[in-house]
């Protein structure tokens, strides 16, 4: 989480925006921001993927029953509880302290041919084998990358250059809103599903404080 973060408030994803209590001011560059807090929880792992190698290594010498080499354990064990704890204090503290940018987010969600699965699974739909829809759709990418387009940017009369079996409907099929909520499926992307992970994500939250 902290890595993917990380990478969102960078400035060529620009998703996420954190604030001045859990980021700091580079001690070189003026106009940037270091998410501090987030790469030291990124850091704490390999503190506690350390200790559970150093684990490994102590308990693979020894031969059954109980030896003294086995009294390491209580560092290695009570430095990772106390890190982890602490890494999720501050987790909780970073996430009260971003805001999203969802305009450039479903801005980017829009662009790069996310949608190109979509249209494959479309001409699935009408019949077309998946391997020659995959063919397909690997031509229209390359045309429409070729002039600078994304594929819900092509024309009807373009997309049919490429298959018959397309028809007025494909541009809806390719919107943003209806390839989101076409994967409907337990754990896909569908607003519905999400909506439902949400909610037994809060579910497990609540059972946890009690």
């Amino acid at each position: 989480m902290a890595e993917d973060l990380i990478l969102y408030c960078s400035t060529e994803f620009g998703f996420v925006k954190l604030s001045d209590a859990v980021s700091t001011g580079s001690s070189l560059m003026p106009q940037k921001k270091n998410p501090d807090a987030l790469e030291l929880i990124r850091g704490k792992g390999g503190r506690v993927f350390g200790h559970h190698a150093a684990l490994l290594a102590t308990m693979k010498g020894l031969p059954l029953a109980y030896n003294k080499d086995m009294q390491e354990d209580k560092e290695a064990v009570f430095d990772t509880v106390d890190t982890v704890q602490s890494c999720l204090k501050v987790a909780a503290i970073v996430l009260d302290n971003l805001s999203l940018d969802e305009a450039r987010m479903r801005d980017s969600a829009a662009r790069g041919f996310l949608n190109a699965t979509e249209l494959a699974d479309y001409l699935v739909k009408k019949g077309v084998p998946f391997r020659t829809a995959h063919d397909t759709v690997g031509r229209a990418v390359l045309f429409a990358a070729e002039s600078g387009r994304e594929l819900n940017d092509l024309s009807l009369d373009e997309f049919r250059k490429f298959s018959e079996e397309i028809g007025a409907d494909v541009l809806e099929a390719l919107s943003l809103d209806r390839t989101l909520d076409s994967k409907s499926r337990i754990g896909g992307t569908s607003r519905a599903r999400v909506a439902e992970a949400l909610e037994k994500a809060r579910g497990s939250l609540g059972n946890a404080g009690k």
